[in-house]
């Protein structure tokens, strides 16, 4: 599964990160981001574009996993 380390930046760049990963087509892909804003912004962009994702969360990190 791919992995994009989203970790300390700001958003809007996890978000752009997420998008690219998407429109790779690489299906299942993560996206690890370790705040609450880019959580919700990356939650609120895959509700957008019709996306499954899943959320785990560790010791402060967010793993967020797209699905098909």
């Amino acid at each position: 599964m791919k992995t994009v380390d989203a970790r300390g930046l700001s958003c809007p760049e996890p978000v752009f990160l997420a998008k690219k990963a998407m429109d790779a087509g690489e299906y299942p892909f993560a996206v690890l981001v370790d705040d609450t804003t880019p959580l919700e912004n990356i939650k609120r962009f895959a509700n957008q574009n019709k996306q499954t994702i899943k959320v785990y969360e560790a010791d402060g990190e967010y793993t967020i996993t797209f699905e098909k």
